[in-house]
């Protein structure tokens, strides 16, 4: 067995337990089931993670940041109108979901087991922060390119978002009506549109001449 060092063997141990969860259900991503799928020995998985709560948690993260670069997409330039900004970032962020079917119901797995096992109770915070801070990102990135503000506070705007994804994506999962997903959430988007304020002027940039 190769030596790696233990960021990358974390690395590997965290795909090979994607890889189960996703094929299999996430009860189904034992310690044991995780070593075979890596093809390492237990004492591999156990030195670098101190139980299935820790690998659990960090397959969480793992999901949330692979959401986060599905999310921003290839993001308009200089778009005048934030609809149009708005439009392009939902078009790139339901691609990425209906190309990633099973980490969305692995996600939703991982939630939920871990609202019914106290001991994993952080694993969903965690999800969710995360979330809550990707949406935010995406945000600040239709402020920067659309050269707009909000008319309510941003943190506010990012719960939302996330509830209205995550509501249109488990829809979506039952169902499996793609179209139907995507005109809600472009709908979403028009509205989310109607949030967006001009940008305050920067006084002193005002002031600068020319």
């Amino acid at each position: 067995m190769n030596r790696l060092p233990v960021a990358e063997r974390r690395e590997q141990l965290i795909e090979a337990a994607l890889a189960v969860a996703s094929r299999d259900g996430i009860d189904a991503a034992t310690v044991r089931a995780v070593a075979a799928e890596a093809g390492v020995s237990l004492g591999v998985v156990h030195y670098c993670f101190q139980d299935k709560d820790e690998l659990l948690r960090a397959m969480a993260h793992a999901i949330t940041a692979a959401n986060l670069e599905r999310s921003l997409g290839e993001l308009p330039v200089e778009k005048e109108d934030p609809e149009s900004v708005i439009e392009g970032i939902i078009d790139a962020l339901w691609t990425g979901i209906k190309e990633s079917r099973g980490p969305q119901l692995l996600s939703y797995e991982l939630t939920t087991s871990s609202l019914r096992h106290s001991e994993l109770n952080q694993v969903a915070i965690e999800q969710y922060r995360g979330q809550w801070a990707a949406a935010e990102q995406v945000l600040n990135l239709v402020e920067r390119s659309a050269h707009v503000g909000w008319s309510v506070p941003r943190g506010t705007l990012a719960r939302t978002i996330v509830a209205v994804v995550d509501g249109f994506s488990l829809a979506w999962l039952v169902d499996g009506d793609s179209e139907a997903a995507r005109s809600g959430l472009q709908g979403f988007g028009r509205f989310l549109a109607t949030m967006a304020v001009p940008a305050p002027v920067d006084a002193d940039a005002a002031a600068t001449p020319a």
